[in-house]
């Protein structure tokens, strides 16, 4: 029996094994000195990372992770299957070389989840390999003994990606073997199926899904139904959405500023304002606060429609409240005050937003001024307003200056 090599250092055997140029050489040296020093795992790093790099060298860097005397860890694994699937062009033999370290081989080695979804992640980015990614998780749901969580999560990981490659139906198949491998989808499941649908259309279904949710004592998504909020007021269905948001409530689900915000928006976008205006004080009775994104919303809106006077309450509701207006919410009141000759409330506005601190855009100035010079009988008064208002604004920069 010829001797035991010399014992040396794993910082000693790391130097030998990092300093060759030759990997398979750099491979002997950590088998020869094995019975006497145990290697680092850098060391073991180094070298499985440097054998991957060459089909050839493949089979020598798979026997290694199988004479390791202890699992190596996923930072080790995952750059050697990465490695595979990049040299190894055609997908099935990525896969035998994954089922053989951690299926069918001689000393399956234990499947960490994050490496497992690292490698589906991977996968399911490139629409060629998706059916791979397919492929992977099907062997291991069924070859494996995997915790319910990492089923889960595995699923989820694919039908968001399947979603977002637009194979919806693939999705939708994911989400039903679910059910028959007995793992209850969760809110993220719900939420990514629903977007989907969103997304092409299916606002019905997705509505539906999210009935399913509430009965199945699934939290609500607030994402899920802005998502389906949206749509309905995409495809113009407002009473859907204002029965949607009712419905919230009714459920338990109180509805934020996000899911009233998307429903008044859609509202105004469709010329009815005033069923904006409704909404605004369903959300002000259910506690919700109504936001700058809000007034802006509905002030453009009645703008449009024509009714200036409302817009001119919101507004000053609006500045009341300590919400600064964008100049231009004031120039949509002002210019559509000119437009039918209410001078006085044009320059009334005029005045508050110089008060605010505001500088008018000069179409505001001009739409203002233009109006005034036809009408004889009120120019000098709503002069006098606006050079008061002026002057009240150059005042109170002038002391914010010096402070």
């Amino acid at each position: 029996m010829p001797p035991a090599p010399p014992a040396i250092s794993p910082a000693r055997l790391h130097k030998l094994v990092t300093s060759q140029s030759d990997p398979l050489l750099a491979l002997e040296i950590v088998a020869v000195t094995s019975p006497t020093t145990v290697p680092h795992p850098a060391t073991l790093h180094a070298l499985l990372l440097r054998l991957s790099r060459r089909r050839d060298h493949l089979p020598h860097a798979l026997a290694l992770v199988r004479r390791l005397p202890s699992p190596p860890s996923p930072r080790i694994l995952l750059p050697l299957l990465l490695s595979a699937l990049r040299l190894r062009r055609l997908p099935h033999l990525f896969l035998s070389t994954f089922q053989s370290l951690f299926v069918s081989g001689p000393r399956p080695l234990p499947l960490h989840p994050q490496l497992l979804l690292r490698i589906l992640s991977v996968l399911s980015s490139t629409g060629s390999y998706f059916p791979s990614a397919l492929h992977l998780l099907r062997l291991v749901c069924s070859s494996l003994p995997l915790p319910e969580p990492l089923v889960l999560a595995s699923h989820n990981l694919l039908i968001d990606a399947a979603a977002r490659s637009g194979h919806l139906s693939v999705s939708i198949s994911l989400f039903h073997r679910l059910r028959s491998l007995h793992v209850s989808p969760n809110a993220d499941t719900y939420r990514i199926l629903t977007q989907s649908l969103c997304r092409k259309g299916q606002v019905r279904t997705a509505a539906t899904l999210l009935d399913e949710m509430l009965h199945r004592g699934i939290p609500a998504d607030p994402l899920a139904y802005t998502s389906v909020l949206n749509a309905l007021c995409h495809k113009k269905q407002l009473r859907e959405a204002y029965r949607m948001l009712c419905l919230m409530r009714g459920r338990g689900v109180s509805p934020d500023i996000v899911h009233y915000n998307t429903v008044i928006v859609g509202m105004c976008r469709e010329g009815r304002p005033l069923d904006a205006c409704k909404v605004i004080g369903d959300m002000m009775e259910s506690g919700c606060i109504p936001n700058v994104m809000t007034y802006a919303t509905v002030v453009n809106g009645l703008c449009v429609s024509g009714l200036y006077g409302k817009a001119e309450a919101y507004l000053e509701d609006m500045a009341g409240k300590g919400f600064v207006p964008h100049f231009s919410v004031f120039h949509s009141v002002i210019k559509g005050c000119c437009a039918v000759g209410k001078i006085k409330e044009a320059s009334r506005m005029m005045t508050r937003m110089l008060e605010l601190g505001m500088a008018p855009h000069a179409e505001t100035w001009s739409s203002v001024i233009r109006s005034i010079c036809n009408d004889d009988d009120n120019v000098e008064v709503v002069l006098l307003q606006m050079m008061k208002g002026r002057k009240q604004c150059s005042n109170t920069n002038s002391r914010n200056t010096w402070r």
